[in-house]
C-alpha cells in the first residue's frame, strides 16, 4: 500500500523539490505552505507522516507539532530545520516529533529517516498493550487476558487513545478534541462517564487496576498505581 507524506514549506522551490524527489521514490505527496493549511491538510487526507519545517507563516511549526501530538498522536513528524542548535533540535524533539533534520540535507539521509519512521509506525500500528490488555486496532478487537471485551465504536476509539498514550495524562479537553472533535454538543462531563463505561469493562473484574484518574488533569493508563 502507497504511503503518503505531507510536506509542510513555506519556500516553494523546496517544496516542489521534495514532493518531486518523494513521489519519483512512490511516495504519495501532499503539500502545505503554512501551519494552518498543514492542519487543514491532515485533517483532510491522513499521512502516514508530515515532513514539517518550522518557520512557517501565520502558524509556526512549534504550534502544529503540539496540535498534531494532540490529535494525532500516532501520526509521525519529521522537523526539517535550519535552526541547527542544539537547544532548538531538544525543544522540537520534546514537543513530540520523532526526528529533525537540519537544513541542508542529504535527499539520502532524508528517504532512510522517512523509511525507518515510516517501519516503526507500522510496528506498532496493528496492536497496543497496557499490561494484560490488548487492543487490535485493524481487527477492533479487546481482549484483557485473553477474554474478549464487547465495546461500542466511542468506548472503542477513547481505549485506543488512552493506550496510545500510556504513561502519559490527557486531560478532558484533549480527550474532546480527539474522539468528539470538540463538538459543541458534547461536555467535559462525557468524557467521565465514558471513562465509567470503559472502567466497568475493562477494569471492574481485575484486581490490577488499568485506568486511573489524575485529579484536577484527567486520565492516565497505566499497569501500576492506585485509582
Amino acid at each position: 500500500m502507497t504511503k503518503s507524506i505531507l510536506v509542510v514549506e513555506d519556500q516553494l522551490e523546496l517544496q516542489r523539490y521534495l514532493k518531486d524527489f518523494l513521489s519519483d521514490n512512490d511516495y504519495l505527496v501532499y503539500t502545505a505552505s503554512d501551519g494552518i493549511e498543514a492542519l487543514e491538510k491532515i485533517k483532510k487526507t491522513k499521512p502516514d507522516l508530515v515532513l514539517l519545517d518550522l518557520g512557517l507563516p501565520n502558524m509556526s511549526g512549534e504550534s502544529v507539532v503540539e496540535e498534531v501530538t494532540k490529535k494525532y498522536p500516532g501520526l509521525r513528524i519529521i522537523i526539517l530545520s535550519a535552526r541547527n542548535d542544539t537547544l532548538d533540535i531538544v525543544k522540537g524533539l520534546n514537543l513530540g516529533a520523532d526526528d529533525y533534520i537540519t537544513k541542508p540535507f542529504q535527499l539520502n539521509e532524508l528517504l532512510a529517516r522517512i523509511e525507518a519512521r515510516l517501519r516503526q509506525s507500522s510496528k506498532f500500528i496493528s496492536k497496543k498493550n497496557v499490561g494484560d490488555l490488548e487492543l487490535d486496532q485493524e481487527t477492533h478487537e479487546v481482549k484483557r487476558k485473553g477474554k474478549l471485551i464487547d465495546l461500542s465504536p466511542t468506548e472503542f476509539k477513547l481505549l485506543e487513545y488512552l493506550m496510545i498514550n500510556k504513561n502519559k495524562v490527557v486531560t478532558r479537553e484533549m480527550i474532546l478534541n480527539r474522539i468528539w472533535s470538540a463538538s459543541p454538543d458534547i461536555e467535559t462531563r462525557s468524557v467521565d462517564i465514558y471513562i465509567g463505561y470503559l472502567r466497568k469493562k475493562v477494569d471492574n473484574e481485575y484486581k490490577s487496576k488499568l485506568i486511573h484518574s489524575i485529579r484536577g488533569f484527567g486520565y492516565i493508563m497505566k499497569e501500576s498505581g492506585l485509582s
